[in-house]
């Protein structure tokens, strides 16, 4: 068990959904793991539940000031920095005629702006420890359209190409820094969980996604920690710039 053993991980989102199960497999696989979010008590509980040398900062993404300061803390308490998830997102379900302006910015805000602002400090702290790999979380929804997330399509579809600049950057800077994105389709997280059961019939809405997906089942939040587990690690020192896609065949 250690695949990124004496790796220092930064994970954004990290107090709930695939940011916790990203943050536990990397530190079960030997990494040093820095966990941010918003949520102060659920991060430090969950930092604490994982244990060893996993720490919490609380951290609004869309803020640059708060990321210089996480990228600050973190490098000065661990010695470097070698990965970061950009973990953190929000999504609304609405059309592009019922989506208001505030909610469209609201969105772009987490989900791109603050990918953005982690890769653009990510990329200056890797420097300095001699390169490292930065992975952002998109979504199917990054890669297909849906007629009610007007917003979260707009903005996972952002993360997609942006991760694509910033890995051709790097490698042309020869910064032996790589980015890449992961696209997950309906994963049992409490995101996808809250959607299912705000609906008139949990029961059939939850079928009803499961028919979407030719394995037939919601994926699982470890299945796309493992992906992020092997960008993390050397295993995948080859790949930058590529979309890795963890959707059960949905986009198939």
């Amino acid at each position: 068990m250690s695949r990124v053993a004496g790796k220092v991980a930064l994970v954004t989102g990290g107090a709930s959904g695939l940011g916790v199960a990203v943050a536990r497999r990397l530190a079960a696989e030997g990494a040093r793991v820095m966990i941010t979010d918003l949520d102060e008590a659920a991060g430090g509980a969950v930092a604490g539940d994982i244990g060893g040398d996993t720490h919490f900062l609380g951290h609004d993404v869309r803020s640059e000031d708060d990321w210089i300061a996480v990228m600050a803390a973190a490098v000065g308490r661990m010695g470097r920095l070698d990965v970061l998830v950009n973990c953190a997102g929000i999504a609304i379900l609405k059309d592009v005629e019922e989506t208001t302006f505030e909610e469209w910015r609201d969105v772009m805000a987490v989900n791109l702006d603050g990918v953005f602002l982690g890769c653009k400090h990510g990329v200056m702290a890797m420097k300095e420890s001699g390169g490292g790999s930065i992975i952002n979380m998109s979504s199917v929804s990054g890669l297909i359209g849906g007629y009610n997330l007007a917003a979260y399509n707009a903005s996972k579809g952002g993360v997609r190409l942006l991760t694509k600049s910033v890995a051709l950057h790097c490698a042309r800077q020869k910064y032996a820094i790589r980015c890449n994105s992961v696209h997950p389709s309906f994963v049992d997280t409490p995101m996808v969980r809250a959607f299912i059961d705000a609906s008139r019939d949990p029961e059939r809405t939850e079928e009803t996604l499961k028919r979407q997906i030719p394995l037939g089942r919601l994926g699982h939040v470890d299945d796309v920690a493992a992906m992020v587990l092997y960008l993390a690690s050397d295993e995948s020192s080859f790949v930058t710039g590529a979309e890795m896609v963890v959707d059960g065949g949905l986009t198939a």
